[in-house]
């Protein structure tokens, strides 16, 4: 685990230590097989995503003291479900990613071009 790629093939980089993120709330989006929700999707949120994800029952606005978590905030990085960011894919409301951060798991269930287009770290 300690070696994973993200979806260009290189290491796999932080995506967030502020709000810490990740499954092992360890920053990054590793792969795990006890992480059901594969949470391997580094995105920043946006207010549309984040409405969006409230709405669906996953309300990742309203910090959750019990389990250490903040609230986000639109412009912050979260390790996302893949699943999650692909219906918020289907309805037109997924947010941006991080592809340096975003675990190479991803691209058995999204096409790198569809990654690609919502990158904030292509040149």
């Amino acid at each position: 685990m300690a070696n994973q790629l993200n979806v260009l093939g290189n290491k796999l980089e932080l995506c967030s230590s502020d709000p810490l993120t990740g499954f092992f709330r360890d920053g990054c989006c590793k792969n795990s097989e006890g992480d059901v929700g594969q949470h391997n999707v580094c995105a920043v949120v946006d207010e549309r995503f984040l409405t969006f994800s409230k709405n669906e029952g996953n309300d990742l606005i309203t910090p959750r003291t019990e389990f250490q978590f903040p609230g986000l905030e639109p412009g912050d990085r979260w390790c996302l479900c893949t699943d999650r960011w692909i219906q918020a894919y289907k309805n037109g409301c997924a947010p941006k990613i991080i592809l340096q951060a975003t675990n190479e798991i991803v691209i058995k269930k999204i096409e790198i071009k569809i990654l690609k287009k919502f990158a904030l770290d292509l040149n």
